[in-house]
């Protein structure tokens, strides 16, 4: 049974999570939404500095949950990427410098396979699957023939989808982020308003979400120019609709191309509650299980870390000491450890 210790920080969450065997001992998330919610969006700066503020108190704070000791870890691992760059600097630094000082093996992650690996707090994955990774910067289909396997069959040609609900929620003069608002308000609208299904071309399951963004605020300026009010509630239901009719039929699509047994979702979209709803009820007696992560695993957290590093543990994958972040490494190159 290994005992790890995970690092998360590559955006705005500082978390430092500890995992014995199967069993969770501890999880501690920083968060900076409070912060970065009166800029409408994180601002990577700031970022990075909160991490250095933090990163010490939640080691601290997630070591002492667990009752184990620094020196009682089998190996630490941290996220190396994608994320922002000075982010993702805190939190290698952090793991390198633990790894070096206790002589335990260091173990680099990548963030969108923890997302999918979530899952397994709650259930058993089943291969071959199909991950939906949808957040505030990610959108994509990965299809999975085994453990550890990964091939991206769609991704997102600009917004991501949780990028486009913040930036609707900003023009609907709602919080940030605005995943949780517009989810809430569409719960009492109609779909009243005629919003384009962007990128229905053939033979793709990438995104494409900046055109609906543009036909939402163009009509929203469009309506307030007239003197009218926008019907908030049917503003939301109507995006909502629209945006996550994108990902199910794509996703459904792909998964029956690929013949999969199971498709998990995955990411901070993925605790949308129309979604979570919409993909089982299409999927009923498809022969198709649905797997949905915890909610309190759909944003980021270290916990998905080291789940993710319990398989590259018994791999035995570990990385070099001179390990840097990669801002931009890609889920199909996991392997690759050097820039």
């Amino acid at each position: 049974m290994s005992n790890i210790l995970a690092i998360e920080s590559s955006c705005d969450e500082t978390a430092v999570a500890v995992l014995s065997g199967d069993r969770l001992l501890s999880s501690v998330i920083s968060s900076q939404i409070d912060m970065h919610r009166k800029y409408g969006g994180v601002m990577p700066e700031i970022a990075s500095r909160l991490h250095v503020e933090n990163i010490g108190v939640c080691l601290k704070e997630a070591i002492g949950k667990s009752g184990l000791s620094f020196g009682d870890m089998n190996a630490f691992a941290v996220t190396r990427g994608p994320g922002l760059a000075g982010c993702l600097h805190v939190g290698v630094q952090a793991a390198k410098t633990l790894s070096m000082l206790y002589g335990k093996p260091l173990i680099a992650v990548h963030h969108l396979a923890g997302h999918i690996y979530a899952n397994e707090y709650v259930g058993e994955l089943k291969f071959p699957l199909l991950a939906v990774v949808v957040s505030g910067g990610n959108s994509e289909l990965v299809y999975m023939p085994r453990h550890m396997e990964f091939e991206v069959l769609g991704a997102t040609r600009d917004d991501a989808v949780g990028e486009c609900y913040d930036k609707v929620a900003r023009v609907l003069g709602l919080p940030y982020p605005g995943g949780l608002p517009i989810d809430q308000k569409a719960k009492f609208g109609r779909h009243t308003y005629d919003l384009p299904l962007p990128l229905r071309a053939k033979g793709t399951y990438d995104f494409s979400y900046s055109g609906l963004k543009t036909a939402v605020i163009n009509l929203v300026h469009k309506i307030e120019s007239r003197g009218e009010k926008v019907n908030v509630e049917d503003m939301c239901r109507s995006f909502q609709d629209t945006a996550i009719e994108m990902i199910v039929s794509h996703a459904i699509a792909a998964a029956k191309d690929k013949d999969v047994r199971q498709i998990v979702l995955s990411g901070g979209v993925s605790a949308n509650s129309y979604l979570r709803l919409e993909i089982e009820r299409r999927l009923l007696d498809s022969g198709i299980e649905v797997l949905l992560p915890p909610l309190w695993c759909t944003t980021d957290n270290a916990a998905m870390i080291a789940k993710v590093a319990s398989h590259l543990y018994d791999m035995k994958f570990f990385a070099p000491l001179d390990i840097a972040p990669d801002p931009n490494w890609k889920i199909e190159d996991w392997r690759k450890l050097s820039l």
